[in-house]
């Protein structure tokens, strides 16, 4: 008789106690989780710059030399397939696309912060590694393990794949490239260059080479093959001097070609990389061939000048230890300028702003 009311009040302390055990984990928990307004949100800007989707595709290419390039000869050359990062924006139906393609250090910031950008936009983007898949990771301090051309050829190789993917509108596909893909992007304009090596059946309709080397002069070079190029460069670039680039600009508006040089005062090589030094610091051993010039005498030879013999990266002229530094000030004009102009040419609604 007397156990009742003590099993009666085990029951009631053990009640209590689990009760303040659940609220106890309940309030843990709550202390825990962040509160709505503690959330990081993303701005719409972010979201908008997010992929829709992306793909991972290999481009069958080759690895040749420049005198095979300039001669449009493929016997020796290497089969290699290189890495191509499709990122198409989150619109409805085909959208135009920007080719990206990348400099001797490889795919960097800035080919990320312009993916962002031009997704934002409404437009894909297709990023190039042209390094990977041929076992290399930089070539900024021997520029003589890839020949230049190699990233033109890539190039070609990308309108292959964006000719026939269905997401893809094949009338509206730029180039653009930085420093080595700068180089490649202004040359992939030729003419020559198009009807040797690029067999898609479609063709850029604009070109953004970013602080090319222009001290090569090519035959035929004033013969494009069709499209605007806008060329960006910064003043203070002793890398890949925008002087160089200024007389080969000159002729190719003498031969009627819609090229326009857009420069950048005080702005160094790289100066669109967020994660490049800020100010400029030597690129410690790269090479740059500022100081040559350099000429294409017969279809594949490219003769030094100075020397009357085949180019080497062993030739006197070639220096080293340029600098490279981002400037955020010429970085924003250069993505407005950027915008305005892939807006215009892709006929882009007014909204359609990252």
């Amino acid at each position: 008789m007397t156990r009742l009311p003590v099993m009666a009040a085990v029951r009631s302390s053990l009640t209590a106690l689990a009760m303040a055990a659940s609220l106890a984990s309940g309030w843990a928990v709550a202390q825990s989780a962040p509160s709505a307004e503690a959330v990081p949100v993303l701005s719409a800007a972010e979201r908008a710059s997010l992929a829709g989707r992306v793909e991972l595709h290999g481009l069958p290419s080759l690895t040749l030399s420049d005198a095979q390039f300039l001669r449009g000869e493929t016997q020796g050359a290497q089969p290699v397939t290189v890495g191509a990062e499709l990122r198409l924006a989150a619109v409805p139906g085909r959208q135009p696309v920007v080719v990206l393609i990348h400099g001797s250090g490889g795919i960097g910031s800035n080919v990320d912060l312009w993916a962002r950008d031009f997704n934002a936009m409404g437009v894909a983007t297709l990023a190039i590694d042209g390094f990977t898949g041929r076992g290399l990771v930089s070539t900024s301090t021997q520029q003589a393990a890839l020949g230049r051309l190699n990233l033109s050829l890539d190039a070609y190789k990308a309108l292959d794949l964006l000719a026939k993917h269905p997401r893809i509108d094949p009338q509206r596909v730029v180039l653009m490239g930085f420093s080595r893909g700068g180089q490649a992007t202004l040359f992939a304009s030729l003419k020559r260059f198009n009807e040797q090596w690029n067999r898609s059946g479609i063709r850029y309709a604009a070109y953004i080479p970013f602080y090319p080397d222009c001290m090569t002069q090519y035959q035929g070079d004033t013969e494009l093959a069709g499209g605007p190029v806008r060329i960006h460069h910064g003043l203070a670039d002793d890398y890949n001097p925008a002087a160089a680039c200024q007389p080969y600009v000159a002729r190719l508006q003498k031969a009627g070609q819609d090229v326009e040089l857009l420069p950048y005062p005080g702005a160094h090589h790289g100066f669109d990389a967020p994660t490049a030094p800020n100010p400029a610091q030597p690129s410690k051993g790269a090479q740059t061939v500022r100081a040559c010039v350099i000429r294409e005498t017969t279809p594949g030879l490219l003769v030094n000048e100075a020397t009357g013999q085949a180019f080497s990266y062993e030739d006197a002229c070639v220096q080293r230890d340029p600098h490279v530094g981002h400037d955020p000030v010429a970085t924003a004009q250069a993505r407005a300028s950027v915008h305005g102009f892939v807006r215009q040419l892709f006929k882009l609604p007014a909204s359609a702003k990252p």
